[in-house]
């Protein structure tokens, strides 16, 4: 197993990272509590040692799954990643991260999680309403509380985490990062290496579509998000699964690996920190080992390279996950 640092916490944490956002079933088509608990505790066992959740990832099921999950394996052999700054009402979500509510939802998740801190708390978005000062200083409160061991923001970008920092630590971020989606790498992914912020790429496997599992007559059930997604939606579909098809393909030939593995592995060569693993079932988390321990090489990463350019010359990004802002006269009731 591989593990990384995070910043000066004395967090060591594994480089595969648990995700529980299908776990919670909103936007996935639902959820089995059963086998959601089976899956991370089937992680704890191959020696993965954080898990990611969020309150917003079934409207506070996923965050409740993973405590008891972790009872269950005890809470001292286990990294708790969770977040702040989206709430819901009517089962519509919307950012909020005032510091009330950063504060309000600490409290909501320690209970949920069954726990009195929490190893690394994201900001999940930034919230246009709310200044990023409010919003850090609310942040950097709790640490000095000791009820969160690590301060991280999710979506951010460079300028939102400059104004972050003149106000509190910033241990870690979290963006999107695969093979199909890379717009980190223009400035986050730099300035966080520069500055010494942990980077837990969220969506390794750009939810599933490099799984290796994906055939053009998929269906999306519910609310899945993928039926919004439109890497999922013909004919680019067949265009992206064309190239999950050349890169399974280089991905046994030069290292006798799936492309699952080649696509994770790809992120943690690519500077990412932590790669995050979303799961549902211990069936989906049966490759892990095989992500560690190996790297890719110059020659293979220029083939993966290429072969994106020639199959999506005009990728699509995952702009369309962003959760909506409050209007100014919402903000002022919530």
């Amino acid at each position: 197993m591989e593990f990384a640092l995070i910043g000066d916490t004395g967090i060591k944490a594994t480089r595969v990272c648990i995700g529980t956002w299908a776990i919670g079933g909103w936007m996935w088509g639902g959820s089995d509590e059963s086998e959601s608990i089976a899956a991370i505790q089937a992680g704890l066992k191959k020696g993965l040692n954080i898990v990611d959740t969020a309150p917003v990832y079934g409207f506070g099921l996923s965050e409740e799954i993973v405590g008891k999950a972790i009872a269950a394996a005890g809470r001292e052999n286990v990294y708790i990643s969770t977040k702040a700054g989206i709430q819901w009402r009517n089962g519509s979500t919307f950012r909020n991260a005032s510091s009330g509510r950063i504060i309000q939802e600490l409290s909501d998740s320690l209970r949920r999680l069954k726990t009195n801190y929490v190893d690394i708390y994201h900001v999940h978005w930034p919230d246009p309403l709310v200044p990023v000062e409010e919003t850090a200083g609310a942040m950097n409160s709790l640490l000095e509380q000791g009820k969160i061991r690590a301060i991280g923001v999710s979506n951010f970008n460079v300028e939102q985490m400059e104004r972050f920092r003149k106000e509190a630590p910033l241990h870690t971020c979290q963006p999107p990062y695969n093979i199909f989606e890379r717009g980190i790498e223009k400035d986050v992914l730099p300035y966080c290496k520069k500055n010494g912020i942990a980077v837990l790429a969220y969506g390794a496997l750009c939810r599933g579509l490099l799984s290796g599992k994906m055939r053009p007559d998929a269906v999306f059930v519910g609310d899945d998000l993928r039926n919004k997604d439109p890497k999922f939606q013909q004919p680019l579909f067949g265009r992206y699964l064309k190239a999950v098809d050349e890169l399974a393909q280089l991905a046994r030939t030069r290292y006798q690996k799936s492309v699952l593995e080649l696509a994770v592995r790809w992120v943690l060569d690519q500077g990412a920190d932590v790669a995050l693993w979303g799961v549902r079932n211990p069936r989906q988390l049966e490759l892990v080992e095989g992500t560690m321990g190996w790297s890719l090489d110059e020659n293979a990463k220029k083939a993966i390279d290429d072969i994106i350019q020639r199959n999506i010359p005009s990728p699509e990004g995952p702009e369309f996950m962003a959760p909506s802002s409050r209007t100014p006269e919402e903000a002022k009731v919530y």
